[in-house]
């Protein structure tokens, strides 16, 4: 029996059906890919299966007792806390008992550990892959058994995908996942599902098999249209005639005709492609960029940049690969010259004419519209010289002409990331500059910008962590490597790897915690007099008293918040009764706690002070 499935589901929100009488399942420890163009309605099958919305049609069945959990594509920007206390958060609202209390902290550690996470980190302060194993923490500490994920690698470095990777291929549940990065699926997915003008398509097959099944698959579907669109109007034509399509024995006819133009209107066309196109400008000089024992950094920090040389040429291109946080972005901007190097030299060729895509989108403004941010308030712009409507030349990007006269803050991040483009492209430029271009693309939009960059006869320098794009693109390889460090690589992603061995991921680094030195110092160490001791037992209670602490307050400010209100006082009196009592015992437990971790603190500051 399946995991979960979906019967003749349909839900739509005002225009064509996102999910056209659907029908899938999920087997137990599959992983599958579910690909589709931006805007297809991917995130929304996916909340359906989470339980977050609920079809217009059709049901959705689960095995008995299943657990499912979804992690979501943005993380939410609003969430604070410590990273235990959001894990925890994650096993539903608390405990009603110490003994309950201390269960879920420690599967909580369980899983943080798993995941190579510091439990006391403060989320907010944490970088975009640190947040998104926090989030990925969360939806597994409840061991479900399916794990929807939604574009898991978005504003991951490379070694973050990488680990992530190895994670998941050790997940023993059932996985569902959507990706625009080639490599994540390949390596990943038992089984590849697409989602197309409503319709879900099982080519039950890995990711090459399924590009050759759906191009065969395209072109027999272009045969058949062709054929029905020259029947239709060839009837077109014959029904025009007039007396003879209204003579009875040609009724039946004309009756197909109508069945023929319903069929037509009731087709859902193939979404269309963007229309890439740089505009040509005067070619620059043969160099572009040379840099000679160049140092950059922030003070009172490390440098970022130390003694960095590089000689960039004309036509070369070139990608810019590092941990997030590395410092890839600054790299960028000294290499342009917007920031000012604190020691050596730094030479720009002539007749460069750059243009800047911005990973931040920090170019775009929120509150204008789209044609407003690409025309900067004109009608038209100029393109290869000749003017065009800015309405036209947004429809090459697959913006209608509605989202073209719609706010920014509407968009979606991949049609911000296509619109980002469009702006782009807009410059003529012999200096393309594109950081993080790919975060939310759909494939075939990161195919057809490939095929342009590869096109492309100016200079190109590019930051991403898509392998498989960098692999395609760029000649050259510029990779952060730590203590202000930048090596230098002939070719791609996978030419860096073969050259310098670095194909495993970064480790994180924990520190050893307090238990496992205290426990090899007592060995080690014989006792003082005078001098509390502390057992290994005791320090493990103690760091686990402050996640207890943090459940309790978490319930008692609850329970507070429920008795400020009106309706409060309207329930049943016994449940009214038994929370008074609960709140007291909270208390109480809280009172405890703070003690017992005030003694326990206090003698592990006495063996600190040994040791």
């Amino acid at each position: 029996m399946a995991l979960i499935g979906m019967h003749d589901v349909c839900i739509g929100f005002g225009g064509p059906l996102l999910l056209d009488h659907v029908n899938f399942h999920m087997e137990r420890r599959e992983r599958v890919c579910l690909l589709g163009r931006n805007g297809t309605g991917k995130s929304t099958l996916m909340r359906l299966l989470n339980g977050d919305l609920a079809p217009d049609d059709g049901e959705i069945v689960y095995q008995q007792g299943l657990r499912v959990s979804f992690l979501p594509q943005e993380v939410p920007q609003e969430m604070t806390g410590t990273v235990l206390g959001i894990v925890v958060a994650g096993l539903g609202g608390p405990q009603t008992a110490l003994s309950g209390a201390r269960t879920r902290l420690n599967l909580a550690e369980r899983t943080i550990s798993r995941m190579e996470l510091e439990p006391g980190e403060r989320f907010e302060t944490l970088s975009t892959g640190l947040k998104r194993r926090t989030m990925l923490a969360r939806g597994l500490v409840s061991e479900p058994d399916v794990l929807l994920l939604d574009e898991p690698t978005n504003h991951l470095d490379i070694d973050a995908i990488a680990w992530m990777e190895e994670f998941l291929l050790r997940f023993e549940g059932t996985l569902l996942f959507v990706t625009h990065d080639r490599r994540f699926l390949k390596k990943l997915a038992t089984r590849t599902v697409e989602l197309d003008r409503g319709r879900l398509i099982d080519w039950s097959c890995d990711y090459e098999t399924f590009l050759m099944r759906r191009q065969a698959a395209l072109a027999t579907e272009a045969v058949h249209r062709e054929r029905f669109d020259d029947k239709l109007a060839r009837e077109e034509v014959w029904v025009r005639q007039g007396i003879k399509a209204r003579r009875t024995r040609n009724e039946g006819r004309v009756r197909e005709l109508e069945k023929l133009r319903e069929a037509r209107r009731a087709r859902r066309e193939l979404i269309g492609s963007v229309r890439l196109k740089t505009q040509d400008t005067a070619n620059s000089g043969k160099l572009v960029i040379e840099a000679e024992g160049v140092s950059y950094g922030y003070s009172g920090q490390k440098p970022i940049i130390d003694d960095f040389s590089t000689v960039i040429m004309r036509s070369d291109k070139t990608g810019i690969i590092g941990p997030n946080g590395s410092g890839k972005t600054t790299l960028l901007r000294v290499l342009l010259g917007d920031l000012s190097p604190e020691r050596g030299v730094l030479k720009h060729g002539v007749n460069l004419e750059p243009a800047y895509f911005d990973q931040l989108r920090a170019q775009l403004d929120e509150n204008k519209s789209v044609a407003e941010n690409v025309g900067d308030g004109n009608d038209t712009i100029l393109f290869d010289g000749k003017p065009r409507h800015i309405i036209g030349y947004l429809n090459d990007f697959l913006f209608s002409p509605e989202q073209a006269r719609s706010p920014v803050s509407t968009l979606s991040g991949g049609e911000r990331n296509r619109l980002l483009l469009a702006r782009l492209f807009t410059k003529p430029s012999n200096l393309l500059v594109l950081d993080e271009p790919t975060n939310d693309l759909d494939m075939e939009t990161l195919e057809l910008l490939e095929n342009l960059l590869l096109d492309y006869q100016g200079t190109l320098l590019l930051v991403s962590h898509d392998r498989t794009f960098l692999n395609n693109v760029v000649t050259s390889t510029l990779v952060l490597e730590g203590e202000g460090k930048v090596g230098e690589y002939v070719g791609g992603y996978d030419d860096w790897v073969r050259q310098s061995g670095s194909d495993k991921p970064v480790k994180t680094g924990k520190a050893p915690d307090l238990a496992e030195k205290a426990e090899k110092a007592e060995k080690q160490r014989p006792k003082r007099e005078g001098r509390q001791t502390i057992s290994f037992k005791e320090l493990r209670e103690l760091e686990d008293i402050p996640g207890i602490i943090e459940l309790l307050e978490a319930e008692r400010n609850e329970l507070y918040r429920s008795m400020s209100e009106p309706a409060f006082y309207r329930k049943d009196g016994a449940e009214i009764a038994t929370a008074k009592v609960r709140l007291t015992t909270i208390e109480q437990e809280l009172d405890q706690a703070y003690q017992r971790w005030d003694v326990l603190d206090m003698k592990a500051r006495d063996v600190a002070t040994v040791l």
